[in-house]
């Protein structure tokens, strides 16, 4: 029978992007394998993810995609959570006899070699045990922040109180003191399912065969060693490491039909390194009032800009944009003639712009980011220094991160309510463009760029990582 992978993503579109790179990945080493995807129906409206599949599964035959049975969550679950990680693990919770079943089914055409879990999808492992077959957690962020995901039953036992209430520095091996306050947000109340669902995945974790992490050594070298030195499993063995990264997105996103044409025809006419590139992700949104303090910032920041924007939300607790994304009416949303006297200088563009193309742009002299670790190592890729401006999830962690121990971002300062004012974005925008500290994490970057270029090279620590874990599979010892 023809060996086979089973990849097992969470249904967020950055988490699939990064799987499905790591497939390509893969089949530049062994092309005679099958793989297959087993994919979950998102449980709020989006139509990137099933957009990317399609364009996908048109353009890489060797992934074959399983579509699992659609879940409506409860309304009453819709209603009362404050993360959607709350939603995404009832959905994979109530997958699990449709993932078993799956499995079997793959196995009686093919012999699985292993199963690839995304790290949200830890308690599956539990399945991969009873059919026998060996699992790996994939990591689609990096070594800092999987070392807080492993360490936390250890901060769990060690505190009685959510980390929202302690106000405190959390000392995580190979990461940078952290405040309670910037742990991943649905670590931050104990009492939350969200939280009881992580802990469950981390308690989970070291029954892996192994972890493939998305980043590489050279740019995480603290928590890398932290971690394979059993640091972040005190109280358990840990599985053997396997730092690939970075892997960044390869597809043209022709399952996006917007602006990117002419978001690139207008950089091509801009100055090398001139333009703050501002984009938030694919769920990122903003309030009506943050819209146009960041629209009054950039303006008298006197500097060139290509924007993002996308329609406000009401809910300031979410920062998250759950469902079809109508285009947004930049007149009434931005200062009145704001776009007229910042037309040459500054585009505005709507919903989406081709980002991996736009940091890879020449034009490009800087990034407002919301740190999500796909975003991250673009950047690094491109050699474009950040502004940290996390939303959601686990991206005020990343912004400690990036910002204090990579030295690769400045700090966006927002107020007790995470409202950034119009001063502060003119200010960090000038900081970054125009000052000395801008210009020593422009360095650092560049440095990065070139490690990250030399760790996926052959000999590189990604590129022997990867063998390694190649080896693993067909039973070799390395």
């Amino acid at each position: 029978m023809k060996e086979a992978i089973v990849f097992y993503p969470a249904p967020l579109i950055g988490h699939l992007i990064s799987i499905v790179e790591l497939c390509k990945l893969i089949l530049t080493h062994q092309p005679s394998l099958s793989l297959h995807m087993l994919i979950t129906t998102p449980p709020y409206d989006t139509s990137s993810t099933s957009n990317y599949i399609s364009t996908i599964s048109a353009t890489l035959p060797s992934i074959t995609f399983h579509n699992l049975p659609t879940f409506t969550p409860p309304h009453t679950l819709l209603s009362s959570t404050l993360n959607h990680e709350t939603l995404l693990f009832h959905l994979l919770h109530h997958n699990h006899p449709h993932i078993h079943q799956t499995l079997i089914s793959i196995s009686k055409t093919h012999t699985i070699q292993a199963l690839i879990l995304d790290i949200l999808c830890s308690q599956s492992l539990s399945i991969a045990s009873q059919l026998n077959l060996p699992a790996y957690i994939f990591v689609p962020f990096g070594a800092s922040g999987f070392s807080s995901f492993l360490y936390l039953p250890t901060l769990h036992d060690t505190y009685n109180k959510s980390f929202k209430e302690l106000n405190i520095f959390l000392n995580i091996p190979g990461v940078p003191p952290m405040p309670t306050c910037d742990m991943p947000k649905p670590m931050l109340e104990r009492n939350d399912e969200s939280y009881k669902s992580l802990l469950n995945c981390s308690l989970a974790a070291p029954k892996a065969a192994g972890y493939i992490v998305n980043t590489f050594e050279a740019f995480e070298a603290s928590s890398i060693k932290a971690i394979s030195n059993g640091l972040a499993l005190p109280n358990s063995f840990t599985p053997p490491l396997y730092c690939v990264g970075p892997i960044v997105s390869t597809t043209t996103n022709q399952y996006q039909n917007t602006c990117d044409h002419e978001c690139l025809r207008w950089m091509d006419s801009q100055p090398s390194k001139s333009v703050v590139f501002l984009c938030f992700g694919s769920l990122g949104v903003f309030s009506r009032e943050q819209l146009r303090e960041i629209a009054l910032g950039l303006e008298k920041s006197g500097q060139r800009f290509l924007w993002v924007v996308r329609n406000p939300i009401n809910d300031q607790n979410h920062n998250l944009a759950l469902g079809i994304q109508e285009d947004p009416d930049l007149e009434s949303l931005l200062p009145k003639g704001f776009l007229d006297r910042t037309k040459g200088k500054g585009l505005v563009v709507k919903n989406w712009a081709p980002q991996v193309a736009v940091l890879s742009h020449n034009s490009v002299g800087g990034f407002v980011s919301h740190c999500g670790w796909n975003s991250v190592l673009e950047a690094v890729c491109g050699g474009v220094p950040m502004i940290a401006w996390p939303l959601y999830a686990e991206q005020r962690f990343n912004r400690v991160v990036v910002v204090e121990a990579m030295e690769v971002a400045l700090w966006m300062h927002e107020n007790a309510a995470g409202f950034v004012a119009a001063s502060e974005v003119e200010e960090r925008v000038r900081e970054l463009m125009e000052s000395e500290r801008g210009k020593q994490v422009r360095i650092r970057v560049g440095v990065a760029k070139d490690e990250a270029k030399a760790a996926l090279m052959d000999g590189g620590s990604s590129h022997v990582a990867l063998e390694k874990l190649l080896k693993s599979w067909n039973g070799q010892v390395s």
